[in-house]
């Protein structure tokens, strides 16, 4: 196992009608931005129990936070707390609306362009606002880490950063939140929550043993109430399955003391940017492509995955691998989600835009041994079409 420091300071309160919490999370003289997307959170009512749970505080709201949350919208929330003095952020949502409110929460005093921010990865933020969430969509995890991944509309560049600063003091997480969700954010909350735990697993073995089992039965999970979570939207227990497992996913936990990947996420990344396709969906068009062409380098892993997450014991070696690929995909369809880039009208000429981007962002040595250059990046969108 590598060497590893593990923090988490976020507190998580888990359950139904947890909301009411908030009166006793948030300080009682704070200035509060709560922060959200679209109208759904008003709709469902749970941004009216966020204002009565928050009581006589004084709070200002901000809504309109994309799916890919955009830089130019965030800076629009920057300046209305530095306008109204306010000292405390709640994001009321998913993955998107908390990963801006991070950068909402270290761009308010930052010194200099807040765009820094992304171009430096989190580098140079000295500190941050506090804030908790209210999760309403399980998928990215965001909740409990301190990663976030915005987008500049002007120049189609999605690009992400960490900082201890940025994470959530608290989150609450109320499974019945999710039973009016579409199934399409459930389908894609199961594929995002899947493919965190494959970029953390399926490296190569460094005797994380603690990490490989709870890597596989957080997958063995998704596989189990993911299907139930689309099937009986009120089945509570799979609900909150889902909703700690995607929470697991990437909290830091398992990716601990393990070699991590995170080459289907940047170059999902650049698909999402270049052409709005679902950030999970992106995930299942690159994943199957990029395990089967770093098959030799994954080797040892993708047999551990095959035989532990999919029972698949007979065969010679590439048998195995390929049929533990070929299961993969056929769970993400079997959720509705589609693995190739022409279920997306997109065809081999997006592969030089993509390639071309991967490079202007500096992403040029991706994967778990920085092996992944732009030369393989293109074979692995070449074998997603």
């Amino acid at each position: 196992m590598l060497n590893f420091e593990f923090y988490n300071p976020t507190k998580i309160v888990f359950g139904d009608d947890t909301i009411a919490r908030l009166s006793d999370l948030v300080p009682a003289d704070a200035r509060v931005l709560v922060l959200f997307g679209g109208s759904s959170a008003r709709k469902n009512g749970t941004l009216n129990e966020v204002t009565e749970a928050l009581g006589s505080r004084t709070v200002h709201q901000f809504g309109g936070i994309e799916p890919n949350p955009s830089y130019e919208t965030l800076m629009e929330a920057v300046t209305l707390v530095r306008n109204e003095n306010l000292d405390f952020l709640l994001a009321v949502g998913g993955g998107s609306v908390i990963d801006g409110t991070k950068f909402v929460a270290a761009a308010v005093n930052f010194a200099g362009d807040p765009w820094e921010i992304l171009l430096n990865h989190g580098t140079n933020v000295a500190g941050a606002l506090p804030f908790g969430t209210v999760l309403t969509l399980p998928a990215t995890g965001s909740e409990m880490n301190c990663g976030s991944v915005i987008t500049r509309r002007e120049t189609q560049a999605k690009l992400a950063f960490l900082s201890h600063h940025v994470f959530p003091q608290f989150s609450i997480l109320d499974p019945t939140k999710t039973y009016t969700l579409p199934p399409r954010q459930i389908a894609n909350g199961v594929v995002d929550a899947f493919v965190h735990i494959v970029e953390q697993y399926l490296t190569y073995p460094v005797g994380g043993r603690v990490q490989d089992r709870f890597a596989e039965g957080l997958l063995q999970t998704l596989i189990e109430v993911g299907p139930l979570a689309l099937e009986t939207p009120q089945d509570a227990d799979a609900r909150a399955n889902l909703m700690w497992t995607a929470t697991l996913a990437l909290n830091g936990l398992i990716g601990a003391g393990v070699p991590q990947d995170w080459a289907t996420h940047m170059i999902g990344h650049e698909l999402t940017a270049l052409h709005g396709i679902d950030h999970a969906r992106t995930l299942a068009i690159v994943l199957p492509s990029l395990l089967n062409v770093q098959r030799e380098q994954k080797r040892a892993k993708l047999l551990q995955y095959a035989s532990r997450v999919w029972q698949l014991n007979e065969g010679d070696e590439n048998e195995r691998i390929d049929a533990a690929i070929r299961r993969t995909v056929q769970f993400f369809e079997s959720l509705g989600i589609k693995t190739r880039l022409s279920d997306y009208d997109l065809g081999p000429d997006t592969i030089d835009k993509v390639v071309d981007q991967l490079i202007a962002h500096g992403m040029t040595a991706l994967g778990e041994q920085k092996s992944i250059t732009p030369e393989v990046s293109r074979t692995i969108l070449e074998g997603a079409l």
